[in-house]
């Protein structure tokens, strides 16, 4: 049996970015992936496939709090959920790393200040060639160099909205975007601005996703090594507990059993929880590594909203996703909490539109109000509470109990969008829309996962210590968005990919591997 260097439990923004990380350090690294590869068929464009039959969506079963079945919105491939994300990738801002007190409670500090994170971070877009343009987001955070790539250009009717808020006093911004694009030479671009990406693995590979970004460069190395249709059962230790001895896999009908001296649980923050739950032992009755209690609890997941404004102009726009607006992320002379953060979907089609129809405007169909839309995403921070959490059932079936918090900061932040856009060529309300129910995505809507297996320097009160170290067990490593105190109100994927790049510098120094050698693995 081989034994390796370093076993990672995962491909995602978490897993897949450590991998090419650590990659050129000649060390040997073994990838586990509970997937395969996303097939390329035309499916994959296809908005029928992914919006109404969830092709792509894991058919495993979960529970919510009261037993009935829940059907998560995930998916288990090579690259993870970033094969699917729409690759926003935005830094938390510097004040989410401290204290904020919010209307519903208080947003706990992070163990590492912004600044700690801040050269990862650089890295991390620089890896993931994000296009995006510093200072214009008016909370945007302090970067020690500009984005690599420029901004992703407004479609005419999204150009509108941004004059049109920027005259209403407000400070639109260009998306930070993790894409191929150039549009200064659309021939060449490998990227062609279409509509379905946001939700859709990517046919041409033009997205920056975790396979096509790390996973597939890592594997040019001959030390790495991918195993897929893996799925990792539990994590074995040695009699006193303190280190995993063992990494148990079903595949092809049959266990088989890896080691490594270091093993990385990236399986996303419910995933993460659970696998630590399940290889519970003498020496961890509670669950491995969870000495503190944790290991499950504070589960957060944003408090998010998908809100359809009817204008009466068109909306031709294709490539939607391009405009954001933060004025009111921190809260303003109204309301002095924080309330998030408004950006867009991919536009939304008919096709799209039938998965959860929302209320029928009177004389418009389906068609008629997507080709009107303008389809904006809403996202607002949940603070962690030790009752939304991850648990097992007696089968060992994942049970994901959540109770919603922190909504009044939500519910501001839809009424000044509203207000806004009464001003503008809009309808007077805004139209829910989920693609399952009512206007707020729903408890299996797990793509922002995180805070399962939380970070911090008391191991009474936290399963990790500040480089996402176990604190209970020496070699064990969890590298997603489990590691949060706290949520923010962006998405979580670039905090992740950035984290995954400071924690393999970090892994690399215990390994005695040369920084020389790695030095160009994260940019």
């Amino acid at each position: 049996m081989t034994q390796y260097d370093v076993i990672i439990i995962g491909t995602g923004a978490g897993g897949g970015t450590l991998a090419y990380h650590l990659a050129p350090s000649g060390k040997r690294i073994l990838l586990l992936e509970r997937g395969d590869y996303v097939r390329r068929e035309k499916d994959n464009w296809s908005s029928r496939a992914v919006n109404v039959e969830a092709k792509y969506h894991t058919k495993e079963v979960w529970h919510d709090k009261d037993g009935k079945p829940l059907h998560p919105h995930t998916n288990y491939y090579v690259g993870g959920n970033t094969k699917f994300y729409g690759a926003a990738l935005f830094r938390l801002r510097k004040e989410d790393f401290g204290e904020i007190r919010h209307h519903g409670g208080v947003s706990p500090a992070w163990p590492i200040s912004y600044g700690e994170l801040e050269p990862y971070y650089t890295k991390a877009e620089y890896l993931y060639q994000v296009h995006g343009e510093r200072g214009v987001d008016p909370t945007d955070p302090w970067a020690s160099a500009p984005y690599r790539f420029p901004a992703v250009q407004h479609e005419p009717r999204i150009q509108q909205l941004h004059d049109d808020l920027s005259a209403n006093g407000l400070r639109p911004f260009h998306v930070p975007l993790g894409i191929m694009l150039d549009e200064s030479d659309p021939q060449k671009s490998r990227c062609i601005r279409c509509e379905t990406c946001d939700g859709f693995p990517c046919l041409i590979h033009a997205k920056s996703d975790a396979q096509v970004i790390c996973v597939d460069p890592a594997l040019a190395h001959p030390n790495v090594t991918l195993v897929t249709n893996a799925r990792v059962t539990r994590l074995l230790t040695s009699p006193s507990g303190r280190e995993i001895t063992g990494v148990a896999v079903q595949r092809n009908g049959a266990e088989e059993i890896f080691s490594s001296d270091i093993v990385v649980s990236s399986c996303g923050a419910i995933n993460s929880a659970a696998l630590l739950l399940r290889s519970a032992n003498d020496r961890h009755p509670q669950g491995l590594a969870n000495r503190s209690g944790v290991v499950g609890r504070h589960y957060m997941g944003h408090v998010n909203s998908v809100l359809l404004a009817i204008s009466k102009s068109l909306n031709a726009t294709v490539f939607q996703k391009t405009l954001g607006v933060n004025d009111f992320y921190f809260g303003d002379e109204e309301f002095k909490y924080p309330m998030g953060h408004i950006s867009f979907v991919g536009k939304l089609d008919a096709v799209a539109l039938s998965a959860g129809a929302p209320a029928i405007v009177p004389g418009m169909t389906l068609d008629i109000m997507a080709k009107h839309s303008l389809d904006f995403w809403l996202t607002s921070e949940d603070l962690p509470d030790p009752d939304n959490r991850v648990t097992l059932d007696r089968d060992g079936t994942i049970v994901l109990a959540y109770k919603p918090n922190n909504d009044e900061g939500h519910k501001r932040l839809i009424a000044k969008l509203e207000h806004l856009l009464q001003h503008l060529d809009m309808r007077p309300h805004l139209i829910p829309r989920n693609l399952f129910v009512g206007n707020r995505i729903p408890l299996a809507g797990v793509a922002h996962q995180n805070g399962t297996v939380r970070f911090g320097r008391d191991p009474n009160t936290s399963a990790l210590d500040a480089n996402c170290k176990t604190h209970d067990v020496e070699n064990l490593y969890v590298v997603d968005g489990s590691f949060f105190p706290s949520s923010g109100a962006v998405n979580p994927a670039l905090t992740i990919m950035a984290n995954a790049i400071r924690v393999g510098d970090h892994i690399l120094e215990r390994l005695g591997a040369s920084a020389r050698v790695a030095e160009g693995a994260a940019v």
